[in-house]
């Protein structure tokens, strides 16, 4: 049996938009419509947050929605998922952000399907997201990979941008796994941005939750509102994605 979890991370301490998870739209926060979206997937989640005062609010409501919390280092983010996936023993970890609002389940647990058939094949040695060629819009993204690969990256992994990004030394660089799988859309839609990281993407975001009643759409129905309404794509559409350091 594997155990799989999907661990989030989760703070307030964001530059460019302090607080965002906590943010509200349709009287739900950001967070809130983001474990709404998973749990409804039939997955077990974790948040993983700092362990700072400031984020004792994000800590406290996930556990009062009765979601275990990790609390670890703010910087050293891959730590602080080693530290969940030891703490849970966790054999398969799905890593999420909670700056994706409508991140959608399905896409996530077809996902999961998918990297443990691959696991049958190939053991641990197996990377699986939908971000490193991109057709999913922003906000939708995902990864899967064993238990054991991310600790052996916290073990290993020394340069700043693989400690602050947790994944990149599994999939670049000398280290790289042997199996980097993609899942993709047929029809590309990278192009457009539903991640909350700016003024303007709350905007976008507020306007799909309260005008377009986006809580109860999967990914293929917010696409089907952007293609309706590219004055909404328009919002966000000139924000740059801040790179990998």
């Amino acid at each position: 049996m594997n155990r799989v979890g999907v661990v989030t991370q989760a703070r307030t301490g964001s530059t460019r938009l302090p607080g965002k998870v906590l943010i509200e739209a349709a009287g739900r926060t950001m967070l809130d419509h983001h474990l709404d979206r998973l749990i409804a997937a039939g997955l077990d989640v974790y948040v993983a947050t700092t362990d700072s005062a400031d984020d004792d609010r994000v800590a406290d409501l996930a556990q009062r929605r009765g979601i275990a919390v990790f609390r670890g280092s703010e910087e050293d983010v891959l730590s602080r998922f080693a530290g969940c996936v030891r703490a849970h023993d966790l054999d398969v970890v799905v890593r999420v952000t909670s700056d994706c609002p409508l991140i959608d389940g399905g896409v996530v647990a077809d996902g999961v399907t998918r990297f443990l058939q691959l696991r049958e094949q190939h053991g641990d040695d197996v990377y699986l997201s939908n971000t490193l060629e991109r057709t999913y819009p922003r906000g939708f993204d995902f990864e899967v990979v064993a238990g054991s690969a991310l600790l052996r990256a916290d073990r290993e992994a020394t340069a700043g941008r693989d400690r602050e990004h947790v994944t990149p030394w599994l999939y670049a660089g000398p280290h790289r796994m042997p199996h980097i799988v993609q899942v993709r859309r047929s029809v590309d839609r990278s192009s457009y941005r539903v991640t909350l990281d700016t003024v303007e993407d709350l905007e976008l975001i507020r306007r799909l939750f309260e005008d377009h009643d986006a809580a109860t759409l999967d990914c293929d129905g917010v696409i089907a509102v952007l293609d309706a309404h590219p004055e909404l794509v328009a919002l966000n559409a000139d924000v740059a994605q801040r790179e990998l350091g």
